[in-house]
Protein backbone atom coordinates (compact mmCIF):
# COMPACT_ATOMS: atom_id res chain seq x y z
CA UNK A 1 0.00 0.00 0.00
CA UNK A 2 2.90 2.40 0.66
CA UNK A 3 4.15 2.03 -2.94
CA UNK A 4 1.43 4.32 -4.33
CA UNK A 5 2.20 7.36 -2.13
CA UNK A 6 5.92 6.93 -2.83
CA UNK A 7 5.24 6.85 -6.57
CA UNK A 8 2.94 9.87 -6.31
CA UNK A 9 5.55 11.76 -4.30
CA UNK A 10 8.20 10.87 -6.87
CA UNK A 11 5.98 12.05 -9.71
CA UNK A 12 5.15 15.25 -7.85
CA UNK A 13 8.84 15.93 -7.15
CA UNK A 14 9.81 15.32 -10.81
CA UNK A 15 6.97 17.52 -12.08
CA UNK A 16 7.98 20.26 -9.68
CA UNK A 17 11.61 20.06 -10.80
CA UNK A 18 10.69 20.47 -14.44
CA UNK A 19 7.74 22.88 -14.22
CA UNK A 20 8.16 24.92 -11.04
CA UNK A 21 11.49 26.59 -11.85
CA UNK A 22 9.70 28.46 -14.63
CA UNK A 23 6.78 29.47 -12.42
CA UNK A 24 8.44 29.94 -9.05
CA UNK A 25 9.45 33.64 -9.37
CA UNK A 26 5.92 34.63 -10.38
CA UNK A 27 4.27 32.41 -7.79
CA UNK A 28 6.65 33.51 -5.06
CA UNK A 29 5.96 37.17 -5.84
CA UNK A 30 2.20 36.48 -5.86
CA UNK A 31 2.42 34.56 -2.60
CA UNK A 32 4.41 37.27 -0.86
CA UNK A 33 2.14 40.02 -2.20
CA UNK A 34 -0.87 38.16 -0.78
CA UNK A 35 0.78 37.42 2.58
CA UNK A 36 -1.62 38.87 5.17
CA UNK A 37 0.95 40.90 7.19
CA UNK A 38 2.24 42.47 3.95
CA UNK A 39 -1.27 43.29 2.76
CA UNK A 40 -2.06 44.87 6.12
CA UNK A 41 1.10 46.99 6.07
CA UNK A 42 0.73 47.93 2.41
CA UNK A 43 4.00 46.22 1.48
CA UNK A 44 4.41 45.23 -2.16
CA UNK A 45 7.10 43.12 -3.75
CA UNK A 46 7.84 45.02 -6.97
CA UNK A 47 10.52 42.67 -8.26
CA UNK A 48 12.04 39.44 -7.01
CA UNK A 49 14.64 37.28 -8.70
CA UNK A 50 16.14 34.73 -6.35
CA UNK A 51 18.47 33.51 -9.10
CA UNK A 52 19.89 37.01 -9.59
CA UNK A 53 19.85 37.77 -5.85
CA UNK A 54 17.69 40.86 -6.34
CA UNK A 55 14.55 42.05 -4.58
CA UNK A 56 12.80 45.42 -4.72
CA UNK A 57 10.05 46.11 -2.17
CA UNK A 58 7.90 49.21 -1.69
CA UNK A 59 5.33 50.48 0.77
CA UNK A 60 2.99 53.40 0.35
CA UNK A 61 1.90 55.48 3.32
CA UNK A 62 -1.67 54.64 4.36
CA UNK A 63 -3.86 54.52 7.45
CA UNK A 64 -2.78 50.94 8.23
CA UNK A 65 0.95 51.71 8.43
CA UNK A 66 0.90 55.31 9.65
CA UNK A 67 2.14 55.89 13.20
CA UNK A 68 0.80 58.38 15.74
CA UNK A 69 2.75 61.28 14.19
CA UNK A 70 1.65 60.48 10.63
CA UNK A 71 4.82 58.85 9.29
CA UNK A 72 5.73 55.30 8.30
CA UNK A 73 5.43 52.91 11.26
CA UNK A 74 8.90 51.61 12.15
CA UNK A 75 7.76 48.00 12.39
CA UNK A 76 6.38 48.17 8.85
CA UNK A 77 9.64 49.68 7.59
CA UNK A 78 11.56 46.78 9.11
CA UNK A 79 9.01 44.20 7.99
CA UNK A 80 9.35 45.22 4.36
CA UNK A 81 12.99 44.06 4.28
CA UNK A 82 13.00 41.33 6.93
CA UNK A 83 12.97 37.99 5.05
CA UNK A 84 14.62 38.75 1.75
CA UNK A 85 18.35 38.30 2.39
CA UNK A 86 17.60 34.96 4.02
CA UNK A 87 15.37 33.91 1.10
CA UNK A 88 17.93 34.92 -1.51
CA UNK A 89 20.80 33.19 0.28
CA UNK A 90 18.80 30.01 0.86
CA UNK A 91 17.98 29.88 -2.82
CA UNK A 92 21.44 30.72 -4.15
CA UNK A 93 23.38 28.51 -1.75
CA UNK A 94 21.01 25.56 -2.08
CA UNK A 95 19.95 22.82 0.27
CA UNK A 96 23.50 21.98 1.42
CA UNK A 97 23.47 25.13 3.57
CA UNK A 98 21.48 26.29 6.58
CA UNK A 99 20.70 30.01 6.65
CA UNK A 100 19.21 31.84 9.64
CA UNK A 101 18.65 35.46 10.57
CA UNK A 102 20.87 36.12 13.58
CA UNK A 103 20.24 39.77 14.34
CA UNK A 104 18.85 42.97 12.92
CA UNK A 105 19.13 46.64 13.61
CA UNK A 106 17.25 49.59 12.13
CA UNK A 107 18.39 53.21 12.15
CA UNK A 108 15.64 55.73 11.53
CA UNK A 109 17.15 58.63 9.60
CA UNK A 110 14.20 60.79 8.49
CA UNK A 111 10.42 60.53 8.73
CA UNK A 112 8.75 58.57 5.95
CA UNK A 113 5.95 60.78 4.65
CA UNK A 114 5.37 59.04 1.30
CA UNK A 115 5.94 55.79 -0.54
CA UNK A 116 9.24 54.14 0.42
CA UNK A 117 11.35 51.57 -1.44
CA UNK A 118 14.13 49.15 -0.53
CA UNK A 119 16.42 47.45 -3.04
CA UNK A 120 18.26 44.36 -1.82
CA UNK A 121 21.01 42.73 -3.89
CA UNK A 122 23.42 39.88 -3.26
CA UNK A 123 26.20 39.81 -5.87
CA UNK A 124 27.42 36.46 -7.16
CA UNK A 125 30.85 37.23 -5.68
CA UNK A 126 29.23 37.19 -2.21
CA UNK A 127 27.98 33.62 -2.80
CA UNK A 128 31.50 32.52 -3.75
CA UNK A 129 32.90 34.22 -0.63
CA UNK A 130 30.35 32.48 1.62
CA UNK A 131 31.05 29.08 0.07
CA UNK A 132 34.78 29.59 0.56
CA UNK A 133 34.36 30.68 4.20
CA UNK A 134 32.00 27.78 4.99
CA UNK A 135 33.87 24.95 3.27
CA UNK A 136 35.62 23.76 6.46
CA UNK A 137 32.34 23.57 8.38
CA UNK A 138 32.65 26.76 10.40
CA UNK A 139 29.71 29.06 10.99
CA UNK A 140 29.76 32.10 8.74
CA UNK A 141 28.21 35.40 9.82
CA UNK A 142 27.57 37.96 7.08
CA UNK A 143 26.22 41.45 7.48
CA UNK A 144 23.98 43.14 4.92
CA UNK A 145 22.77 46.73 4.89
CA UNK A 146 19.75 47.97 3.01
CA UNK A 147 18.65 51.55 2.64
CA UNK A 148 14.98 52.46 2.62
CA UNK A 149 14.40 55.60 0.56
CA UNK A 150 11.40 57.76 -0.26
CA UNK A 151 10.22 58.87 -3.71
CA UNK A 152 12.84 61.65 -3.81
CA UNK A 153 15.59 59.10 -2.95
CA UNK A 154 15.91 60.65 0.53
CA UNK A 155 17.21 58.13 3.06
CA UNK A 156 14.45 57.19 5.54
CA UNK A 157 16.05 54.25 7.35
CA UNK A 158 18.92 51.80 7.15
CA UNK A 159 18.44 48.18 8.19
CA UNK A 160 21.45 46.03 9.04
CA UNK A 161 20.91 42.28 9.09
CA UNK A 162 23.37 39.65 10.27
CA UNK A 163 22.86 36.15 8.89
CA UNK A 164 24.22 32.83 10.10
CA UNK A 165 25.27 30.44 7.32
CA UNK A 166 26.73 26.97 7.66
CA UNK A 167 27.08 23.81 5.65
CA UNK A 168 24.11 21.68 6.65
CA UNK A 169 26.17 18.62 7.60
CA UNK A 170 27.95 20.67 10.31
CA UNK A 171 24.89 22.50 11.60
CA UNK A 172 22.76 21.77 14.64
CA UNK A 173 19.86 22.98 12.46
CA UNK A 174 20.06 20.14 9.94
CA UNK A 175 16.29 19.82 9.94
CA UNK A 176 15.64 23.41 8.79
CA UNK A 177 13.22 23.24 5.88
CA UNK A 178 13.72 25.43 2.86
CA UNK A 179 10.13 26.57 2.33
CA UNK A 180 11.05 28.12 -1.00
CA UNK A 181 11.25 24.56 -2.29
CA UNK A 182 7.98 23.57 -0.65
CA UNK A 183 5.83 26.71 -0.82
CA UNK A 184 3.62 25.27 -3.58
CA UNK A 185 2.58 22.39 -1.32
CA UNK A 186 1.33 24.60 1.51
Amino acid sequence: MSVLPTNLETLKRRAKQSIMPLLTPHLLKLRLNTYAPYIGAGIKIDHISLDQGLCVVSMGLNTLNKNIVGTQFGGSLYSMVDPFYMLMLMHQLGSNYVVWDKSSHIDFIAPGNSKVTARMKIPSSEIITIQDLAKEGEAVFREYKVDIVDEQQRLIATVTKTLYIRLRKYSKSKEQVNRIDTFDAQ
